[in-house]
């Protein structure tokens, strides 16, 4: 579960009682759409023919830009996590990429979703790399997502991965 049992209103829409702003939801959405895509070729080297988790991406970037509504981003996200579950026999890394696409389009839902696309798209980039190597792998990554973040949500995505780094499996720490 990466989600916390009590919502933070930072990820709550200004419309529904929260302090997010649309302006912000979008971007969450958009820099979650990046990190998962970076994990999209774990995927898509095992499973080609199956575009589902692309297609989550691309609705998180077309939900962002209005073009469709947040229930069919919802719908895409669905159809990724059944993709991560089909591909969990041909590699831990194509099952971890796949989530993380799911939590991407599920950022136009709960916006609270951003945080589990990058821990997700930086497990699968450890579970690719050989054992010895996969802490550096987790750092590479994470430090790649940090340098994406849009300057308008850089705070309150680095402070809920200080928040939420426990429930999302320590992914964003400094050290091992």
């Amino acid at each position: 579960m990466i989600l916390p049992k009590i919502r933070d209103p930072r990820f709550i829409a200004l419309r529904r009682g929260g302090e997010l702003t649309d302006e912000n939801h979008r971007l969450l959405a958009l820099w979650a759409a990046e990190c998962a895509e970076r994990g999209l070729p774990f995927f898509e080297d095992v499973r080609p023919n199956d575009g589902r988790p692309r297609r989550a991406i691309e609705a998180a970037r077309a939900w962002a830009r209005g073009e469709i509504k947040m229930m069919e981003a919802r719908d895409f996200a669905g159809a990724a996590q059944d993709a991560a579950r089909e591909a969990k026999c041909a590699s831990e890394a194509a099952r971890l990429a796949a989530l993380s696409a799911g939590q991407a389009a599920a950022v136009a839902h709960v916006a609270a979703h951003e945080l589990g696309a990058a821990a997700y798209a930086i497990r699968a980039a450890m579970e690719s790399a050989p054992e010895p190597e996969r802490d550096a792998a987790r750092l590479a990554e994470r430090d790649w997502q940090r340098g994406r973040l849009p300057e308008p949500i850089r705070w309150l995505v680095l402070d809920d991965q200080r928040l939420r780094n426990g429930i999302c499996w320590f992914v964003f720490n400094d050290s091992q």
